[in-house]
């Protein structure tokens, strides 16, 4: 590798870290801390957990998603719109599978 392509990926290694980095941060002040945020969703799957367990996979899916999402709204900012048009889309994939 030359000493110009070296300092290519060199710059573009922390091109993607200061994306990543951004990304985070974005993400931290829409969906909230995300050590909080991971402790939410966990406790509402706990509610899920005994009913997921006769549930068609893209039911249980679906529950975790929108448990997910519940979380985002809960521990990050809940006027985030995208949150709530998740959670009506996850649920749209569900009932469209529903046989009743």
């Amino acid at each position: 590798m030359s000493p110009e392509e070296h300092v290519a990926q060199m710059e573009a290694e922390i091109q993607a870290t200061v994306s990543t980095t951004n990304l985070l941060a974005a993400r931290g002040r829409t969906h909230g801390d995300w050590t909080e945020q991971a402790k939410c969703a966990a406790d509402l799957l706990a509610v899920f957990s005994d009913g997921r367990a006769g549930l068609p996979p893209y039911h249980s899916m679906a529950l975790v998603m929108i448990a997910t999402k519940l979380s985002r709204i809960l521990t990050g900012d809940p006027d985030f719109r995208d949150h709530w048009d998740d959670i009506a889309g996850y649920a749209k994939l569900a009932s469209a599978r529903c046989s009743k």
